[in-house]
């Protein structure tokens, strides 16, 4: 059975990548209910100055960081006066944190295969797991999915496209870990808003610049994801994590460019009917729906005004100018190993691209590169943590042996 966090009790937060877009967010939302939840611990990679003002804010018990250096300059950062919060270090003090009985509810926002540890621990502590990770998905969908059902935690989507699903299933389709889909449910719609990029021509994106592919028109977000979102490789991902949050079959779910994204995504059923969940483009609206499940609490978002947004359109994508989205649905056909693939080469791809040694126009050739590669290999065993860190590294070695490290 799943684990609860009681609508009356304190809830105490643990935020994994808190300097990141996602952990303000999530920070921000704590702050506006301080009698219902409080933060434990705080982790971030590289922001120790930022960790420090987050850690003195919200009076965090405990902060994580990668090494000793980013203790010594978390400490500088600090400074004199009030004493500052226990330091962990290390990728095992993630772990073992999120598993502790001092918290019960772990938001996993770290980007990348590097918080694919931690969120694995939260769900086999049976923590409510509110989960931003979308490696812990993408690259470990059976695996996590086992850890969620066989530690008893609670999942809960923080994307917005599937918090949007989430919300959007029938009440007795909540369970943390489906095995198949929800009754009466025919599709699932994930909406896209398109990117910077949806009315290019592709001919012309040889030339695009890493700060024109992070231009978001809706979303404020970090560079990598932002590169994600223009290549729709993101969409790509949500698809794969579509799949096994809500076990859906890749025929299953469709894509639309919705360049409003203001629906944020739908769910077709049977009868005909399609339910929608919309609002502003703010995460802060499916970080509070996830930390007051079941209630809503408050969560800054303003009023939305369908009156000014005027319209809502909605188009099929187009594979010639988003072709990273075409390999995602291909590697979710060929399965978790071609997964792996996909996001660890697009993972070197779009770093290249960020510093300067990529076209963007490379990124999607990179991951068809690996993507064959991997598919030339005999079998690999991703039964457990190990072996899909040890295909991660593998498939990052390629990519980075055609010339881009």
């Amino acid at each position: 059975m799943a684990a609860e966090v009681s609508v009356n009790a304190m809830q105490r937060v643990v935020v994994l990548g808190s300097t990141g877009s996602i952990g303000v967010s999530t920070l921000d939302v704590i702050a506006r209910h301080p009698d219902r939840m409080s933060v434990y611990a705080l982790s971030a990679h590289s922001r120790m100055e930022s960790l420090a003002a987050q850690a003195a804010a919200c009076g965090a018990a405990v902060v994580v960081v990668p090494d000793d250096a980013a203790r010594a300059r978390f400490l500088a950062a600090w400074g004199g006066g009030a004493t500052p919060p226990e330091i962990r270090v290390g990728a095992q003090a993630l772990a073992d944190t999120v598993a502790e009985d001092a918290c019960d509810t772990v938001m996993a926002a770290i980007v990348g295969a590097a918080g694919l540890p931690s969120a694995l621990a939260a769900a086999r502590a049976g923590k409510r797991v509110l989960l931003a990770n979308k490696e812990a998905l993408v690259a470990a969908g059976p695996l996590f999915m086992r850890a969620v059902r066989e530690g008893g935690a609670e999942l809960l989507p923080i994307d917005s496209e599937h918090n949007a699903i989430f919300q959007c299933l029938p009440h007795g389709a909540r369970a943390s870990a489906p095995t198949e889909p929800a009754a009466g449910v025919r599709r699932l719609v994930l909406t896209a808003s398109g990117g910077p990029f949806r009315r290019a021509d592709p001919a012309d994106l040889g030339e695009v610049t890493p700060e024109q592919a992070c231009a978001h028109p809706n979303w404020s977000m970090g560079r990598k994801i932002s590169v994600d979102s223009a290549t729709m490789l993101n969409k790509g991902l949500e698809v794969i994590e579509a799949h096994w949050l809500f076990a859906m079959p890749p025929d299953r779910i469709e894509v639309v460019v919705h360049p409003q994204s203001v629906v944020h995504s739908m769910v077709e059923y049977e009868d005909g009917s399609v339910l929608a969940q919309l609002g502003q483009p703010d995460m802060r609206t499916p970080i509070a729906y996830a930390l007051g499940f079941p209630e809503r609490i408050g969560s800054g978002v303003g009023l939305l005004d369908l009156a000014r947004v005027g319209r809502l359109d909605f188009e099929a994508p187009d594979f010639a100018r988003f072709p990273c989205l075409r390999l995602a649905f291909e590697a979710l056909r060929a399965g978790q190993a071609a997964s792996v693939a996909l996001n660890a080469s697009n993972e070197v791809a779009v770093q290249a691209f960020l510093e300067g040694r990529l076209p963007y126009t490379w990124i999607a050739r990179v991951i068809e590169a690996a993507l064959e590669w991997q598919a030339g290999r005999s079998s690999v065993t991703l039964a457990d943590l190990d072996g899909v860190l040890a295909l991660d590294a593998e498939v990052r070695a390629y990519a980075g042996d055609l010339g881009l490290a």
